[in-house]
């Protein structure tokens, strides 16, 4: 056996499987899995099976793989002029463009036949509505035409928790739909704080987020006004008797500490604050659901 051609083989196909995973963005999906779990528990009102469990765990990770992959296929034109992503998978060279593609779809499918046959088809089906969701009415449509693109397109990333949902009940109830309405107005606070950051980037290819179309300090007020709505939406599902007094405490005391983070954003206008609304965003989000499934537990 030729031990460097071995070699070689082995180191080729490790890269192929890192640009691969790079190209999943799995940083993206573990936030969406909390979601999708989240909706499990709660339509379950305990624990899952063990089995289901990991049938939607795995068709909910094929499913944001193949989008994430598709999305990075589709803006790989822009994403190699912008500093954040010039380093990622598609325009750094590390992965071909037709096996991005490849690779986006084959991920798409498998999610769709895994949730279809292993769970339920309405759980395939919104899976697959996300997807599509994602790559024709954000990536393709809105991301370069209207500083809207995240309000209209954040639907897509509010789908998992009601796959999550789906997958334990075989439809989507009231909670499930707070938990959709949850992240819907989640996205622009979180989105717009990154963007503030980035704007050079958007700016730079043309992408018109609002910070680039309307400025800073709009961006700043919207961010507070959308943290606004998101806090009273995340309080919602109480005035229903849907949720408890363990979520109420978690909730209101998690919604205070946004709004004085999006506060300092909006009148501080540093951009300190912006990065930190950003990473507070990530941690309010896994931990406001957290809390759904604990109250619901106890």
């Amino acid at each position: 056996m030729n031990l460097p051609l071995a070699s070689r083989a082995v180191r080729s196909a490790k890269a192929a499987l890192v640009g691969l995973v790079g190209l999943s963005k799995p940083w993206i999906i573990a936030l969406l899995l909390i979601t999708t779990w989240a909706g499990m528990f709660l339509g379950m009102r305990g624990t899952p099976p063990v089995g289901l469990f990991l049938l939607t765990t795995l068709g909910g990770t094929l499913a944001a793989a193949g989008a994430n992959a598709i999305n990075s296929y589709l803006d790989r034109d822009i994403d190699g002029r912008m500093n954040r992503t010039a380093r990622r998978p598609l325009p750094s060279g590390r992965v071909a463009p037709r096996r991005a593609l490849t690779y986006g779809i084959a991920a798409t499918l498998g999610s769709v036949l895994v949730l279809g046959l292993g769970v339920n088809w309405l759980a395939a089906g919104l899976a697959l509505l996300g997807n599509l969701y994602y790559v024709l009415v954000y990536t393709l449509w809105l991301k370069r035409k209207t500083p809207l693109n995240i309000v209209i397109g954040g639907a897509a990333g509010a789908i998992p928790p009601l796959v999550g949902w789906a997958a334990a009940t075989n439809r989507v109830d009231l909670l499930g739909v707070f938990l959709f309405l949850i992240v819907v107005y989640w996205t622009p606070p979180h989105t717009w704080a990154l963007a503030i950051l980035l704007r050079g980037d958007y700016q730079r290819v043309s992408v018109p987020m609002l910070p680039v179309v309307a400025g800073e300090e709009e961006t700043r007020r919207q961010v507070w006004l959308y943290s606004l709505q998101m806090v009273a939406m995340s309080l919602l599902p109480i005035g229903f008797h849907l949720l408890g007094g363990f979520y109420f405490l978690v909730a209101s005391g998690l919604g205070l500490a946004f709004l004085r983070e999006a506060w300092q954003l909006r009148f501080g206008g540093e951009k300190g604050s912006a990065r930190k609304v950003y990473r507070f965003s990530q941690v309010y989000l896994a931990l406001l659901f957290l809390a759904m499934v604990i109250d619901r537990l106890i």
